[in-house]
């Protein structure tokens, strides 16, 4: 007996309705004749799924086409991008960083909230005024912008995601308020509130946005304060079964002098590349920074680049070949084909940096792996939670029968 199953006409019209917002999505406003012809699909289905999701709320007429104004076929269909909007947060030590956006993936509100530990008499009793803060501003955006609810937040922060419980993990090296955050966003919104490290939105963000648009197995290499990984194999984020999937910073290296502890990951290879390593090795190699330190690791390496001095491309060789210890385990164990270099000090160090790095990670390893630099700008992890948000409101919205 064959176990294949024949799609029933209402399973055919919801995966004919979702191609079709899919669509609108990506090309944006498209006519009824455009829609056949990306489609497939006959005249009288398509002008039954536009009613289908018109009457849903999902698709209105935006226009016409200027080229077919005489028949029907001019009208020209968009999606309903006021249907539902999404909340983003990107949770650091020293803040927050917040938007908001449509159902098109449009921006209509973002905002910083720094850290701050005055008292608030608004906050709960016991809640970190950071908590409140985050709160307010969030309900302030959505009413500036129009906004009456969210259909889902995505809140990225360091740290380990329980992918069983949804929680962030006790650390002793993060902030409570962050736990606080996510139980009151959870409390409060009245929508789902999707908690992921924030490394591993980075990833998404570059997987969809970025420079790996053409891979569905990669691996991110975040190389920033500190350092982490975003896995992907087979188009899949892999999390690992307590969330730590990804965390190299732990991972033993030489070049260190001590191995890493459970709680302390300074002899691993955070103790090689993370920021203030670079800063220490660009220092040793003549490097220096006036500005600001939590920046100073990133405009060190961007201006070594920039360079073609002797002690510029000493420094950028010798920090290649520590970031080559880190894709090259990765490359042992997953075989990904790619690393892409994120994180500030990723980003910062560009081709140049990368191109380092696959040089010596060829001496390090017999697999065959290409090394990127990360192209998205902005707040890759900000922009990862909106994309994170996006798909779980449109695979809901999309896949409701009308």
């Amino acid at each position: 007996m064959s176990n294949v199953r024949t799609a029933t006409p209402q399973t055919a019209r919801a995966i004919n309705d979702r191609i079709a917002l899919e669509l609108l999505t990506e090309h944006g406003p498209l006519t009824a004749a455009r829609l056949r012809e990306l489609t497939g699909l006959s005249r009288p289905s398509v002008a039954e799924l536009l009613g289908r999701l018109g009457r849903g709320g999902l698709v209105d007429v935006v226009g016409e086409a200027g080229a077919e104004r005489r028949g029907p076929n001019a009208r020209v269909y968009g999606l309903v991008a006021g249907r539902a909007h999404v909340a983003a947060l990107d949770v650091r030590v020293e803040g927050v960083s917040l938007a908001l956006a449509d159902l098109a993936g449009a921006t209509v509100a973002s905002r910083s909230v720094p850290l701050t530990t005055a008292p608030d008499p608004a906050g709960h009793p016991g809640q970190h005024p950071m908590v409140t803060a985050v709160l307010t501003t969030l309900r302030a955006a959505g009413a500036e912008a129009g906004v009456a609810e969210l259909h889902t937040v995505a809140l990225g922060a360091p740290g380990l995601a329980d992918p069983a419980t949804g929680a962030l993990r006790v650390s002793d090296a993060l902030p409570a308020w962050h736990r606080q955050l996510v139980a009151a966003l959870r409390d409060t919104v009245g929508a789902p509130v999707l908690l992921e490290n924030e490394v591993n939105l980075a990833g998404i963000a570059e997987h969809r946005l970025g420079s790996v648009r053409d891979r569905d197995t990669f691996v991110l290499l975040w190389l920033g304060v500190g350092v982490g990984a975003a896995v992907v194999l087979d188009g899949a984020l892999r999390r690992g079964a307590s969330g730590g999937a990804g965390e190299l910073g732990f991972l033993p290296v030489p070049g260190t002098g001590r191995l890493p502890s459970a709680v302390e990951c300074e002899g691993g290879l955070h103790g090689l590349v993370s920021g203030a390593a670079v800063r220490a090795l660009a220092e040793r190699h003549g490097l220096r920074d006036d500005g600001a330190e939590g920046l100073a690791a990133e405009r060190l390496v961007a201006g070594a680049t920039a360079r073609t001095d002797e002690a510029a491309g000493a420094f950028l060789d010798e920090l290649a070949g520590r970031v080559a210890l880190g894709a090259a385990s990765a490359a042992a164990v997953l075989d990904p084909g790619c690393v892409v270099l994120g994180g500030e000090v990723g980003r910062a160090g560009g081709r140049a940096l990368a191109e380092r790095v696959e040089r010596r990670l060829r001496e390090l390893s017999p697999l065959d792996t290409e090394v990127r630099a990360a192209t998205v700008g902005g707040n890759p992890v900000l922009g990862g939670a909106l994309v994170t948000a996006l798909g779980a409101a449109r695979a809901e919205l999309f896949a409701t029968d009308r």
